[in-house]
């Protein structure tokens, strides 16, 4: 699943005026997004423009050109104030300092976070694929072995914000560094894994761990990128965050189709080292960052208010809701594709997440539906189409199976990018923790939709995991006619 999945998460914005528009408040104007995390400034700034992001994956978004502070309290008065202009000349200076194409770091630095992507993201779902291997090895049920992947995702959750945080002090290149190598120290560990419960717990540390990278890339990029470049920059970022989802799924299914799991998991940490290898190697010094005290009453005092704001709030949980279904869908499929009476090699079922490049085409699709349909009618339709693929995929016909997982994924990318997209909208101010919350929130639905789908599948297979995603998408469309309607009175009065 996404990418960063966000897996995964994802495509290209619609960067329309800036507003405090959002699925729940406003369908006239639209610029839907994917999620990804920017780290916390430490003072706050004047809103900065929204830059669209190519690419698709379920940690993919956008990204704030210059970032917003988690800053509760206003900063404090400069001795003195800069005239009428001059900060925009100052800007201006400062940015043309920023790496450019032609400059001798510009394009490591697209490929070092290419690389940083591709690993991350292959490192967090690497065991997805493989969970009927796993149960069968380790003699566990569908709900117990899920928890290798849902482990994962709920470590990433966990630590997702204070990583943020820790990279305002210590930098973002070097959270960068240290995430990935811990990441992958622990990924040469896991296939050593004695039995199930170890294998949980370095997956959940493992995802605590990869966790430092959606939270420092994106911020990372704005620091030392000129501002005219950086969609292409973050673009690339993105592209490794889906290749990485998928092709870590692909690589684990024929490599343990033909020595095994742990085989499986080897080859997915080999190539992790290689790509963090690669990112050490390429990404250049960091130019411009300046660290910056950390405050925690601060933002927590931000998080307290974000958590505070009702249309926030629906924004959460329509992105919890839709990951559950992705979660659940994604988590299952391999037990049902290896049963009869589709009898799939191990190898086949790990190429079927090959489908996540509907994604992109998804999210590509999602800035025109909006502009014709609104916000909230891009979320319905969105909420529409996954609930057709999941009836579509009650049938025991391969490929109707394979026609209701292109359903669900499309349906899924264009909800996840509209929620996404309006929660940087709807933040007054603290747009980094907004974001870290919402991709909190993703991450958690991620983990309850994994554990909550296997504990169905087990109870009373592909029918009882169908059921739990299509409630889930009744919620999701009921909040989102409950915002319609909220909507409405104003209008009426």
């Amino acid at each position: 699943m996404p990418a960063l999945d966000t897996e995964a998460s994802s495509g290209p914005v619609d960067a329309s005026p800036a507003g405090p528009a959002s699925p729940v408040a406003d369908s006239s104007s639209a610029t839907p997004a994917a999620a990804t995390v920017a780290a916390p400034a430490p003072v706050a700034a004047p809103a900065a423009d929204t830059a669209p992001v190519p690419g698709a994956g379920p940690a993919t978004g956008t990204v704030r050109v210059t970032d917003t502070s988690s800053a509760a309290a206003p900063p404090a008065e400069p001795a003195a104030p800069a005239a009428p202009g001059e900060r925009s000349e100052r800007s201006e200076r400062s940015d043309a300092t920023k790496l450019s194409p032609g400059d001798p770091g510009h394009g490591r630095m697209r490929l070092a976070l290419f690389a940083a992507g591709l690993s991350t993201f292959a490192l967090l779902y690497s065991t997805q694929a493989l969970l009927p291997e796993i149960s069968q090895a380790l003699h566990a049920a569908p709900e117990q072995a899920s928890w290798t992947v849902s482990g994962a995702t709920v470590g990433l959750a966990v630590a997702v914000l204070p990583l943020a945080a820790l990279s305002e002090r210590f930098g973002r290149r070097r959270m960068l560094t240290v995430s990935l190598a811990v990441a992958v120290a622990l990924a040469l560990v896991i296939p050593f894994a004695p039995s199930l419960p170890v294998l949980i717990a370095l997956r959940t540390l493992q995802g605590a761990a990869v966790a430092g990278v959606p939270a420092s890339a994106m911020a990372f990029l704005s620091d030392e990128v000129r501002a005219r470049h950086l969609v292409g920059a973050v673009g690339l970022f993105v592209a490794g965050n889906s290749v990485g989802g998928m092709s870590g799924r692909i690589l684990t299914g024929w490599v343990t189709e033909a020595w095994g799991w742990r085989a499986g998991l080897g080859a997915v940490a080999v190539t992790s080292l290689l790509c963090a290898v690669a990112f050490r190697l390429l990404v250049p010094p960091a130019r411009h960052f300046t660290p910056a005290p950390l405050h925690p009453r601060r933002v927590a005092a931000t998080v307290r208010a974000h958590l505070g704001n009702p249309l926030l709030l629906r924004l959460y949980a329509i992105g919890l809701l839709f990951m559950v279904v992705f979660g659940a869908v994604y988590t299952v499929i391999g037990y049902r594709l290896v049963a009869e009476p589709f009898g799939l090699s191990q190898g086949l079922v790990g190429s079927v997440f090959a489908i996540y490049l509907v994604g992109t085409a998804a999210s590509a699709t999602a800035g025109r539906l909006n502009a014709r349909l609104g916000r909230r009618g891009t979320l319905y339709l969105g909420i529409g189409t996954a609930s057709a693929g999941l009836l579509i995929s009650l049938a025991d016909s391969l490929a109707a199976v394979v026609a209701g997982l292109v359903l669900i994924t499309a349906g899924f990318f264009a909800g996840h990018a509209v929620a996404s997209g309006s929660v940087s909208r709807t933040a007054a101010h603290g747009a980094a923790q907004a974001s870290a919350l919402y991709q909190m929130s993703y991450y958690v639905g991620s983990s309850l939709g994994g554990a909550l789908g296997a504990v169905a599948f087990a109870a009373a297979g592909w029918a009882a995991t169908v059921a739990l995603a299509l409630g889930a998408m009744v919620l999701a469309a009921g909040i989102t006619l409950y915002a319609s309607r909220r909507a409405a009175v104003p209008a009426r009065a």
